[in-house]
């Protein structure tokens, strides 16, 4: 994820910091059972999810056959992020209860 900053001034030269007006971002870790493992075009779409403005990462465990997903929850929500996987070509199954 690239930040782009800037300085907005209000009045004559006086900076106000980059970061005010902006909202932060609550990033929350869904995880997710699979069935058949993701092969070559199927990561190549996940990797195009980063491009997805609120999906901060993806993280995969063979042995478990879950997929990790770092997401932003103030623009999308669990079903989104399993829709995105889905239109990725992953066999999701139901959500991992996290410990």
């Amino acid at each position: 994820m690239h930040y782009i900053g800037f300085i907005r001034r209000d009045g004559p030269g006086i900076p106000i910091h980059h970061t005010e007006g902006v909202e932060r971002m609550t990033y929350l870790d869904v995880v997710f059972s699979y069935g058949a493992i993701p092969g070559e075009n199927e990561l190549r779409a996940i990797d195009t999810m980063r491009e997805v403005y609120g999906i901060r990462r993806v993280q995969f465990n063979a042995k478990e056959r879950t997929v990790r997903v770092e997401f932003d929850a103030s623009r999308l929500k669990q079903d989104a992020v399993a829709r995105l996987l889905r239109n990725a070509g992953v066999d999701v199954r139901e959500p991992v209860a996290l410990a």
